[in-house]
């Protein structure tokens, strides 16, 4: 037998020895189900969690990932969050190559450590150790464990088997261990297509998922919390930050908030108390009140992140804001609730998931929830007003798409209560534009026209108002009339109109060579001002339902003025679309024989639908497109 081939036995054996004794680190051993759609796999997942008592809590994970190409990188997820009270106790990284061959080691001094927070942040005790790795060649595998002690048990961690999208799971275990004097609720939400497994015994729970395929994004879906599985929990008994306590229900947890977390914050000086009820004297209603209140904080502070104190629930001191003039949304909504009460205008501080997801507070599962802070007013009329308190823009008691339509947390004095925030209806978020264009012989279009933005349709177009001239004139060339070409504006004003709540434009704008002009024809599209180029993506084998989070109402009007040398040949035909997804109206009606006014109303109706619908959603878009494409024929006179 030569020596070389003894050479190769070996290189194989040793080969196959590696991937025997554990094909958790071998590429290899990944099937092709789980490769399908993926840019990293989640080889194993493995989370324990033991409540030693009410006031200490240990979390161990062990991750195993292969990253499968270079997007795969974003899915390592190999940090650990620490502050004065969550001590890391262990943290490594073991890097593998394809054969499952360790071929580094991270120990934990050698982990990236940075303040958790953005610049923005006014100080911070939260930080947070990260891998920073930069990979020779793909596949590759890391296996991350780390180990925390924390007096917080306020936040035991959720079972989130899968994450991320493009991201396929192997296994994924998690465990809960606890004495029997600690009462532990959970809640689990989309197991129905999992393979999921499930241990209670006394002091353990304990859930298996094994075998989930990577998921890929789909336009207008739900929202990636609201599909893929997950088990909550909670302890009945917990401490955050020292402050111990047992909830049963959300009026519980709200008396708890209220009376440790934020009664002590209201500490106005007696000056400012005087100043706000100097300010406010002349008006009738808490309404009128709260407006004059709402501007005066506007005017007077902004938003900073301060992420200190209790687990980053509990607001800073009114005080504080009131002397420095700047605090993070629990610090300002807490400020603007503490000048509200010195007026005699009843609030609530209440807790959201914001983010244009619109996110639910889990009514029928108490616990700490949410991730920002509004402020709600009862109303004389019984209708909730709701206040962001972090904006210096925003118009008296207009949330927009960041915190609208979705459950929260009121915290009053008697406890918690599950409300919902303003829901913008399709009527609500219009557009309205009423313009005119002229067509010259030689193709150049002149126009003139109005818009006028209401509700979310107000939301997306307000912050216009901060741009420069030249970020606005690149804004309307790029984005809103992007299909004209050689377009030059003349004119731009704006009106950002608070009290109503609505946002105008008026424009001024040439672009030659607008129509079509061959021969002794000339083809004009007639929608010039606002024309639907999108369509949504196509799916041959669609997977998730489809959502339209928020409905929206377009109302154009616009005359056209004919080149001299040009009369009609023919028009489009007046065109109706009616189905459950909105409507689409239009239609050219001749003024005169140098004048046409166009007409246009196209409606998207809010709502979820079963995926079989998204195919005659997206033709729904094609058919607007296509008919906002259509064509007036002009021919030489």
């Amino acid at each position: 037998m030569s020596v070389k081939y003894i050479m190769n036995f070996i290189v194989i054996f040793t080969t196959f020895s590696v991937f025997s004794q554990d094909n958790l680190y071998s590429s290899l051993a990944i099937s092709d189900n789980l490769r399908k759609n993926a840019n990293a796999v989640v080889r194993l997942n493995d989370v324990v969690v033991s409540l030693k008592s009410s006031s200490e809590l240990s979390v161990f994970k062990k991750r195993i990932i292969t990253v499968l190409n270079k997007k795969g990188n974003d899915n390592i997820n190999a940090y650990v969050h620490y502050d004065d009270n969550v001590k890391i106790k262990s943290l490594q990284v073991l890097v593998f190559d394809a054969f499952g061959k360790e071929i580094k080691k991270v120990k934990k001094n050698d982990f990236k450590d940075v303040s958790e927070v953005s610049g923005g942040t006014l100080y911070s005790d939260s930080r947070v150790k990260f891998l920073e790795y930069t990979p020779i060649k793909y596949p590759y595998t890391i296996e991350f464990t780390y180990e925390t002690i924390s007096g917080n048990t306020a936040f035991i961690p959720s079972f989130t088997p899968v994450n991320e999208y493009f991201v396929s799971v192997e296994n994924s275990t998690h465990t809960i261990n606890f004495p029997e004097t600690i009462t532990i609720r959970k809640k689990e939400k989309n197991f129905n297509r999992t393979n999921l497994e499930k241990e209670e015994t006394l002091g353990k729970i304990c859930y298996k998922a094994t075998n989930l395929e990577a998921i890929k994004p789909e336009d207008h879906s739900p929202a990636f919390t609201a599909f893929v599985p997950k088990v909550m929990f909670a302890s009945k008994q917990f401490s955050l930050e020292g402050v111990n306590s047992e909830v049963e229900d959300w009026t519980d947890f709200g008396k708890w908030m209220y009376h440790d977390l934020i009664k002590d914050t209201y500490d106005l000086p007696i000056s400012t108390i005087n100043m706000i009820k100097d300010l406010v004297k002349d008006e009738t209603n808490s309404v009128d009140k709260a407006k004059k209140i709402y501007d005066y904080v506007q005017n007077k502070t902004r938003y900073i992140s301060v992420q200190v104190g209790i687990g980053g629930w509990k607001p800073y001191n009114a005080s504080e804001v009131d002397k420095l003039g700047y605090g993070d949304c629990k610090a300002l909504t807490n400020y603007t609730m503490s000048l509200l009460k010195a007026a005699g205008v009843k609030s609530n501080y209440t807790v959201v998931y914001a983010g244009s997801s619109q996110k639910n507070i889990e009514e029928d599962f108490t616990s700490i929830q949410g991730n920002h802070v509004i402020l709600n007013i009862p109303s004389d009329n019984d209708e909730n007003i709701w206040l962001e308190c972090t904006s210096q823009k925003l118009p008296f008691g207009f949330i927009g798409d960041f915190t609208d339509d979705r459950d929260v947390l009121v915290i009053t004095p008697e406890g918690g209560e599950i409300m919902h925030t303003k829901k913008y209806n399709t009527e609500e978020n219009t557009q309205t534009i009423i313009g005119n264009y002229s067509v010259s012989n030689e193709g150049e279009i002149n126009v003139d026209l109005h818009v006028v933005s209401k509700g979310i349709q107000y939301d997306d177009k307000y912050g216009l108002e901060s741009k420069t001239e030249r970020d606005l004139d690149e804004y309307y060339k790029e984005e809103r009339w992007n299909y004209i070409n050689n377009l030059v504006i003349d004119k731009m004003t704006i009106d950002n109109n608070k009290n109503n709540v609505n946002f105008k434009e008026i424009l001024s704008f040439k672009a030659t060579n607008y129509p079509k002009i061959v021969a002794n024809r000339m083809l004009l599209t007639v929608n010039a001002l606002n024309r639907n180029t999108y369509v949504p993506d196509r799916y041959r084998n669609r997977t998730l339902p489809l959502k339209i989070k928020r409905g929206f109402k377009d109302i154009d009007e616009v005359e056209i003025t004919l080149p001299s040398n040009y009369k009609v040949e023919s028009l489009p035909q007046k065109k109706t679309i009616e189905n459950k997804f909105g409507s689409y109206v239009s239609e050219v009606i001749a003024k005169d024989e140098n004048t046409l006014i166009y007409k246009r109303e196209f409606v998207i109706n809010d709502g979820e639908f079963p995926k079989e619908d998204y195919s005659d959603f997206r033709n729904f878009y094609k058919d607007v497109a296509k008919q906002d494409n259509s064509k007036v024929a002009l021919i030489k006179k």
